[in-house]
């Protein structure tokens, strides 16, 4: 009877001893005297004390943030630039056989590549370029990762950090643009009121008189403003006429 009970016991431990559970965003890599012997997928599983070994890994998207680094770059401006890396494993065997530290491995090599990457381009670029510059980490990290099982979704730049005498330059030379544009907005303003009024006197000088009352108009708002200076203007028709009878009577 004693030893029915002890075989029961014994039989209880070992199963709660070899038992595994393998969630459905997970998977088991299984070693059997220390030999790679298989993927434990979702589910429950037997592994054998003494005998058997094995690896959760999680299959789902992990996130590492590389810490910032301090990058010259190819014109010999010194950067602090820091980058969010978003990967999978899709080879749980290899993850586990090839490399000791996944996330580890994978981020000291992201800060090296960031690094490389961000010294082959000038700064205008790593500003105005920033998707171009993560795509082109994202595929060097990638490929140098296949060999562990790593599959790299995306390369995000969260910050770049200019040196502070270099940020009042760009800060110039962005409000010199604006006023720059300010100006050419106003000339090209001026231009076309020009021809607009070349186009208006044009018009009125075909109807006799209309250039009188469009001076009569001209006087009487100014003569609504708070204004200390008179204006005497004579009728264009009589200045016309004027300027025909000086030449007859020079004739």
């Amino acid at each position: 009877m004693l030893c029915s009970w002890v075989a029961v016991i014994a039989l209880v431990a070992f199963i709660l001893l070899s038992v595994r559970i393998v969630n459905e965003y997970e998977r088991g890599v299984l070693f059997t005297f220390g030999k790679f012997s298989g993927i434990m997928g979702p589910g429950i599983h037997i592994v054998i004390p003494i005998i058997q070994s094995w690896e959760r890994v999680d299959i789902r998207v992990n996130v590492i943030d590389v810490p910032k680094q301090d990058t010259m770059t190819k014109d010999n401006v010194s950067v602090v630039i820091n980058a969010v890396i978003y990967f999978r494993i899709a080879d749980p065997k290899a993850s586990v056989i090839e490399v000791e530290n996944i996330y580890s491995a994978t981020s000291q090599l992201a800060q090296t590549t960031m690094r490389n990457v961000v010294g082959e381009i000038t700064l205008d670029e790593l500003l105005t370029k920033r998707d171009e510059t993560a795509k082109k980490i994202r595929k060097i990290v990638d490929d140098a990762t296949d060999a562990w099982g790593v599959k790299v979704e995306a390369v995000e730049l969260k910050d770049i950090e200019l040196p502070p005498d270099l940020v009042r330059v760009i800060a110039k030379e962005a409000e010199a643009e604006r006023e720059k544009r300010a100006i050419i907005i106003k000339a090209e303003g001026e231009v076309q009121a020009a021809k607009s009024f070349v186009k208006a006197a044009k018009e009125l000088s075909k109807i006799d008189g209309a250039l009188h009352i469009r001076t009569l108009q001209t006087i009487n708002n100014l003569g609504n403003e708070k204004s200390i200076t008179k204006v005497y203007a004579l009728p264009y028709e009589l200045l016309r006429d004027l300027e025909s009878f000086l030449k007859n009577f020079k004739k």
